[in-house]
Parts: C-alpha cells; structure tokens; sequence
C-alpha cells in the first residue's frame, strides 16, 4: 500500500460517529496522496471473549466492508479475532501488527479506542509510541445527536423501540438487513397478500411491528440485480396463527407477484406503520393487512 493513512476499530453499523472518522481519513489519504485503510475485526472481539455478553451486531461483514467502501475507503484489513490474538499485549500490536504489516503514515482512532490484551492499550500508550515508530496519531471526538453520543447501543436501542427515523438519523442511513427468501406457511398468498419469508443474516431486527420499505434483490434473477421494491414488511410473531415467540420478517412487495425463493435480499426499513397484534378472525387480518398496504404505498408514494 503506498502511504496508507489508518484507522482500527469494529465499525459496527457504519454510524455517524464512524463516518466521522473515515471522512477525516478518506480526506487525509487525498492530500497526501495515499490510501484510506481500515483495519477491522471478525469475529468482533466480545464475541469471542464474552460469548454471553456480546452485542447483538447491526451489521454482517459483507455489509461492513461494502458501506466502507461507500464511504471512500480504498482498503479493508480484516483481523481474525480468535482468543490468541486476544491475548497480544498492546505494545506488540501496534509495532508487529499496525507498524510492521501496515506501515502507516497517520493513524486516526476513535475517543473511545482500546486495544491489545484486556484493552489496556491506552491512547496515551499509541500516542507515544506511533511517532517514535514514524507515524502520527489523531484522537477524532465523538459525534453527538440530540444531547447523546452517537453509538451502535444506542440504535440498537432505537430500532427495538421502533424508532426508525432516529436510528436512520444516527446511521446516516436507512436501517436494512439482508438474507435469503424462504419457504414459509404460505398463509400470506391464501390471504390475498403473498409475501417473501427472510431467513436473515443480520442479528438485529427492528422491533415487532409492521413498517414500509423497500426490498433490493442482490443476486441476478428476476427481478434483476440491484432493483428495488416497495413493500410493506411484519416483523414478528403472527400471533392470530401463533403462540410462537420465534421473531420472524415477511415482506409483501407492493404490485408484485413472482417466485422469490432462494433469493438474496436487503429489506430497509423506512416507516413504522403500527405494532403488531392478534386480530379475532381471518377476515379482521385481511382488512387490515388491506389497510397496511395502502398505508404504505402512501408512504412510500407508490402511484
């Protein structure tokens, strides 16, 4: 990499705080005409560490990698977390692992970075010895939105709640997660309102409830690569069917009617619509997934 300007961390979500970041470095690398790079983790450390303690992530790695790259990124390193890399103390991460492998010309890290075995390496600690290595090192401050910093446990806060446009307001996007059509009861088609069944590879959905969106196909077929959707999306339980607690994401596509099964998808989520709840009869569900539907088409503005 020719002058590689860095910054380390699991940039989870990809949020505003994170942007920060990554415009301060995208801009550095052009003026000094070098390379913008990432050094990232997967799995993400507490994961490994703290199985039963780890978040819940809002974003996978494919989609990590791609928002990054969005963002003007030329490079992502990412670090297999496994318990012996864990166990490498800070002063050896950043002379064999950031100064040796990387050779970076700047280093920008977050307020909050730690790194290196039991995350005692300081800032203090990378701030003394990245220049003595030949490199400088940038602390960028947080970023705050109404009163609070911006951080992935605060949207995952948000998103249980429902509250779609104050996550999207912290993400600096539409929140979205991805994962392959599946077959389901195909209750959906025998009500009138056939949707796609979603076997997600995000750990985070929004709360249980009914939003409008848009489905984005991410594998050639028919539709076609990279076309979008409106739809009217549920996630949930189906209580009139069920005493399931298993959380499920169906989406029904607005004027559409075709096979999806087996294909990739991305559903946003733009508009929450109503929570969910049992309706008494089957035709009392109808009528209001009827309503949904026409809800959602006007918020989304589908002639």
């Amino acid at each position: 990499m020719t002058r590689p300007i860095v910054t380390v961390g699991n940039f989870d979500g990809v949020h505003r705080g994170h942007r920060a970041i990554l415009e301060t470095v995208v801009a550095r690398a052009k003026h000094l005409a070098g390379q913008a790079v990432v050094y990232t983790f997967d799995p993400h450390p507490r994961k490994v560490l703290f199985p039963d303690r780890a978040p819940r992530l809002l974003t996978t790695l494919d989609q990590k990698i791609e928002l990054l790259e969005q963002a003007g990124v030329n490079a992502v390193i990412v670090e297999p977390f496994t318990v012996e890399f864990a166990k490498t103390p800070p002063e050896r991460f950043i002379r064999d692992y950031l100064h040796d492998r990387i050779r970076p010309v700047e280093v920008f890290v977050g307020y909050d970075f730690h790194f290196g075995r039991d995350r005692v390496g300081s800032m203090r600690m990378l701030t003394e010895m990245g220049p003595r290595l030949g490199f400088s090192v940038t602390i960028i401050p947080e970023v705050t939105v109404d009163g609070g910093d911006v951080n992935s446990t605060r949207i995952r806060q948000l998103l249980a709640e429902a509250r779609l446009e104050q996550a999207a307001d912290m993400l600096g996007r539409t929140y979205s997660v991805r994962g392959r059509v599946v077959e389901g009861e195909r209750r959906g088609r025998t009500l009138g309102f056939p949707t796609a069944n979603l076997d997600p590879d995000n750990e985070v959905l929004p709360g249980v409830g009914v939003y409008a969106g848009e489905v984005r196909f991410l594998d050639p077929g028919n539709p076609a690569l990279g076309q979008r959707l409106p739809a009217v999306i549920n996630v949930g339980t189906r209580p009139t069917f069920h005493d399931s607690k298993q959380v499920m994401a169906e989406a029904h596509l607005i004027d559409f009617d075709g096979d999806l099964y087996g294909r990739r998808v991305e559903l946003s989520f733009r508009f929450h619509l109503r929570p969910e709840r049992r309706f008494s009869d089957i035709e009392a569900l109808k009528q209001q997934i009827s309503a949904d539907v026409a809800d959602g088409r006007r918020r989304l503005e589908v002639p």
